[in-house]
This record gives structure tokens, C-alpha cells and sequence, in this order.
């Protein structure tokens, strides 16, 4: 007796749980080197300023902003975190994707439903009654429970779950791309508005503009100097000051920008002018192998393959039967007096085993078409893969390059001056004609302002290569199935990329 009991519930165990069909998943292979072409040696090194994350360090380096040292910058990297709408956008499209994963699994439960209604029937007395009389009017009362179950006998259920499941980390992952994107896009702007002041401040230029527009004035009244050469002086610090002027324009379009990321009207924001005072860091890349897990538009894209593979396996499961479960049972009555009585009481218990036989090759189709879905995902999946490992090349390479750029460019500076004052100093001596000076002018205020914009095209590198390596995140930031069906609060930032 005990031993056909264990068979029985052995029997309802396998048919309550079935078993699933569909491939088994497998990350899909993608490009790989070793290590970064444009990398240096001296990049590798650990001993730097800042180090990316490796898979399964929980050190929080997810302010990697704070790496240049900027107290303003940071403030307004914090204020984009909590006002910014495009990331409140992605933040509640996440929580719509765990919402779903909720929903589903909700279907691995039975439905009970219960209701109760009251009505009062009066047949028609022309109604066709053959063998038995004409009934009088009646009440009805019924109070209703019932009980669907569908048996997940092939894994279409678990296997949409599963699906919304990825979906909801791809969702996280586009949450933290979001996040990386725009702190990043913060970053830049801010950098390229200090370079504006920077090109503002280049007050010593235009002094020496006005000290040489005296000197020609002093010289034209001590008959050393013609007209000529104070009209060149005037031109020159007049064009000089329209250029410094013009910068003006960039500056306030910077400064719009960096309002409205931080969820501000423009109108409401401005920042005051300070000389960019930023350096470039070395920032070690690590190695391709790791970016896999760095990256979060790469995980998003990884999981999403992930979710094909689980619509492979629903569009093989609608194949086989289906098979559902009910039961139906309450109390019916014609009044409150006999509605509760045990005469009253009725029941259904039933199970119904459905097999698609003919739909024209609809099914067919739809597993054809899931299959070229996961083809397309894994071609997505690896082109984002290899668009990161261009990003990470095309920064480390443009790093290397300015930075001995940099360095020539300083050395332009020096050069230029040092002709400036040679050529000015033989002008006060009569030997030279203004000519000579303006251009030498002209050189020198060009050699700085191309030394301010090579400094700013650095920083931007930096930051730009940041964001190629995945800022602070990794994969372990992933949402787990536990935080996916447990709820989010309404409203709250989730911390991806923090």
C-alpha cells in the first residue's frame, strides 16, 4: 500500500513538472586577442591612479569621475544621478522588465478564482418545453470558486520565465550603459567648457597685445614709427579680442548642455569661469578577455542571447500536447434560505489534453523564426564585443599620440614666445618692421590655444577610454532571479553604476 502511495506521487510529481525541451544555452564565441594592440607596456602596470574592476572584485570603483580630483565636477556628476530623466527612463524600464519576470512565473501556480452573483429569471412562457411544464420564475444564487491549472509538461512555461528573467538583467545591463553614457557625456561637457575659459584666459596674450599697441603709439610720436604700425597693432588686438569673444558662444552651449543632464532648466544654472586645471591619467586596460565582463552593453547583448535561446524552446514546446487542470465548486441556490445547505453544494473536477493537429505550418514558422532571432542576437552580440575593443584601441592609441604631441606643442609654446620677444625687442630698436611682430604674435597665440585644445583632446581620451573599459561596473552587478521576483521600490535609482 505505502509503495503504491510513493508510485502515485512519483507519477503526479513527473507529470506536474514534465520536462523541458529546447537547446541548452552556451555563451557564444567572440573575436579574442590577447592583449591591446595600442597599449603599452607601462599601461599594464597596477601601480596607477585608477584600475578597473576585475570580475568578482567588489571594490566600488563606480565613481571613477573622482579620479581627476575636480570638486565641482564631482558635485554635478552626483546631481545627474539623482535628477537626470533619460536615466530615470531606463531605471523605470527596468523595473518594468522585473515586473514581467513576476508576472510570468506567476504562471507556474494555479489560478483560483471566486465570485458571487444573484439573479432573479423569468423564462418565457412561449418557451419550447416539450416533456416537462412551463417553470415559474425563479431566483438564482450562486457562490463560485474555481481552480486552472496548466501542467507545464514541456518547459514552456519555465522556459518563459527564463526569458523575461534575461530580459530583466539585459534591462539592468542597458541601466548601467545608460548610466555609464551619461556621466560620461557630463564629463566631456564639463571638460570642454574649462577649455573655453581656458581659452579666455589667455589674458597675457592680449596684454602684450596692448603693450605693443603703446609701444607703436609711443613710437609713432617720437617719429620712430609710421601709421601703419599702430593700425596693425589696433587690427591685431581688436581680432584677437573678437575671437575671444566668439568662444563665448561654445562656452554657453556647454553650459546648456551640462543644465539640462542635470535635470535644470538652462536658465536656472550657470557655472562661473575657471582655468582648466585637469590633467591626463594613465589608466591600465587590462585585457580583452576582462572587457567581456566590464562592459554593460555587452552583458545586456550576452543576455539577450540568452533570452533567444529560451524562445527557441517555447516555439518547440507548442509541438507537444498541452494539458490543463480544473476544478469548479460552490453553492447554488433560489434563495438566501437554501443557497448555503449541503444539497446546495456542486463541484467539476476535470483535465483536458489539447494536441495542435493542423495550423497550416504556423508553428513551424514561428520555430523557424525564433532561431534566425538568435542568430541575429549572437551577430549583435558580437559586433558589440568587437565595436568595444575598437573603442578601447582607438583611446589607448590617441592617448599615446598626444601625449608626445603635448610635448611638441610645448615646445612650439617656448619656440614662439622667445621669437615674440626677439622680434619685439628688434622693433624697439628700430632693425625690425611691426610686420615681423605681428607675426610672431599671431604664431605664439595660436601655439597656445592649440596646446589648450591638445591638453582638452586628453582629457577627453581619458574619459572616453573609461567609458570603452565599462567605468566601475562588472558583471556581478547583474540583478540575481531572487532580486528580480522580489520586488523594487517605486521611484528609486537602482545602483548599477555607482
Amino acid at each position: 500500500m505505502r509503495l503504491g502511495c510513493r508510485r502515485v506521487a512519483a507519477t503526479l510529481g513527473l507529470l506536474l513538472t514534465g520536462c523541458t525541451v529546447g537547446p541548452k544555452y552556451e555563451t557564444p564565441s567572440v573575436p579574442m586577442t590577447a592583449s591591446f594592440k595600442e597599449a603599452t607596456p607601462a599601461d599594464y602596470r597596477t601601480a596607477g591612479t585608477w584600475r578597473p574592476a576585475q570580475p568578482g572584485d567588489r571594490t566600488s570603483r563606480g565613481k571613477w569621475w573622482e579620479i581627476f580630483g575636480d570638486r565641482e565636477l564631482d558635485r554635478l556628476e552626483d546631481e545627474l544621478t539623482e535628477a537626470n530623466q533619460t536615466l530615470k527612463q531606463s531605471e523605470a524600464n527596468f523595473r518594468e522588465a522585473r515586473a514581467m519576470v513576476r508576472y510570468q512565473r506567476a504562471s507556474l501556480f494555479p489560478t483560483i478564482a471566486g465570485g458571487v452573483s444573484a439573479a432573479s429569471i423569468q423564462d418565457s412562457s412561449n418557451a419550447p418545453y416539450f416533456l416537462i411544464p412551463n417553470p415559474k420564475a425563479e431566483g438564482q444564487l450562486q457562490l463560485p470558486f474555481d481552480l486552472n491549472y496548466e501542467v507545464d509538461l514541456w518547459g514552456r512555461i519555465r522556459h518563459t520565465v527564463e526569458a523575461a528573467r534575461e530580459e530583466a538583467q539585459a534591462s539592468a545591463g542597458d541601466l548601467a550603459t545608460a548610466s555609464l553614457s551619461l556621466h560620461a557625456e557630463l564629463a566631456l561637457d564639463y571638460i570642454d567648457l574649462r577649455s573655453a575659459d581656458a581659452q579666455q584666459r589667455l589674458d597675457d596674450t592680449v596684454r602684450a597685445y596692448v603693450d605693443a599697441l603703446k609701444l607703436t603709439e609711443d613710437r609713432l610720436k617720437g617719429g620712430y614709427a609710421p601709421v601703419s604700425d599702430v593700425e596693425q597693432a589696433e587690427t591685431q588686438l581688436a581680432t584677437t579680442r573678437v575671437e575671444d569673444t566668439d568662444i563665448g558662444v561654445s562656452r554657453a552651449q556647454y553650459e546648456h548642455a551640462i543644465a539640462v543632464l542635470i535635470g535644470r532648466p538652462p536658465a536656472a544654472f550657470s557655472l562661473p569661469p575657471a582655468p582648466l586645471d585637469l590633467r591626463p591619467l594613465r589608466i591600465p586596460p587590462g585585457i580583452p578577455s576582462v572587457l567581456l565582463q566590464r562592459r554593460p552593453d555587452i552583458a545586456a547583448a550576452e543576455r539577450r542571447v540568452a533570452e533567444a535561446n529560451q524562445q527557441i524552446g517555447i516555439a518547440q514546446a507548442a509541438f507537444y500536447p498541452s494539458m490543463n487542470l480544473s476544478a469548479l465548486a460552490g453553492f447554488e441556490g433560489t434563495n438566501l434560505a437554501n443557497w448555503f445547505g449541503w444539497p446546495s453544494l456542486f463541484w467539476a473536477v476535470g483535465t483536458s489534453l489539447t494536441q495542435p493537429l493542423f495550423d497550416g505550418g504556423r508553428i513551424r514558422a514561428q520555430s523557424d523564426q525564433t532561431r534566425a532571432a538568435y542568430d541575429a542576437y549572437v551577430a549583435i552580440y558580437r559586433q558589440t564585443t568587437l565595436t568595444a575593443f575598437q573603442q578601447v584601441e582607438d583611446n589607448l592609441a590617441a592617448l599615446r599620440i598626444l601625449d608626445t604631441e603635448a610635448r611638441q606643442q610645448r615646445e612650439a609654446v617656448e619656440a614662439a614666445s622667445r621669437s615674440l620677444r626677439t622680434f619685439t625687442d628688434r622693433y624697439r630698436g628700430g632693425e625690425d618692421a611691426y610686420l615681423l611682430v605681428i607675426t610672431a604674435q599671431t604664431a605664439l597665440l595660436l601655439n597656445e590655444r592649440n596646446d589648450v585644445d591638445i591638453e582638452r583632446r586628453r582629457m577627453e581620451a581619458d574619459i572616453l577610454l573609461v567609458k570603452a573599459l565599462g567605468g566601475g561596473w562588472d558583471v556581478g552587478q547583474l540583478p540575481t532571479l531572487k532580486a528580480e521576483t522580489s520586488g523594487f521600490p517605486r521611484g528609486a535609482v537602482v545602483p548599477l553604476a555607482q
